[in-house]
């Protein structure tokens, strides 16, 4: 998997499958205790859902996205953009849905 940041720090690989439907997974990679948001957006910047908001523990984790906002409801298929945020860094990686 890719890496779209400083790898001794982080890592944030491509969602696998892409393109996708119904679900998608999104694997994170952390050397270091941290609290971290991630979180996806669509192709005009506006917020969909947020995954994840929690510390976490150094290590490997998989987050899976359903294709669902944060009221429930199926997005359209699309571009989406999966943002991983934490202290003093982020990572993005861009997402195809197709319904």
């Amino acid at each position: 998997w890719g890496v779209l940041a400083t790898p001794e720090r982080f890592a944030l690989g491509q969602n696998y499958p892409n393109p996708f439907n119904p679900r998608t997974a999104l694997r994170l990679e952390l050397r270091a205790p941290d609290s971290i948001r991630l979180t996806v957006y669509d192709a005009t910047g506006q917020a969909i859902r947020t995954l994840l908001r929690s510390s976490m523990p150094a290590g490997i984790h998989t987050v899976y996205w359903d294709g669902r906002d944060a009221a429930g409801r199926q997005v359209a298929s699309g571009t989406y953009f999966a943002r991983l945020t934490g202290r003093g860094w982020q990572a993005e990686r861009k997402m195809l849905l197709l319904r």
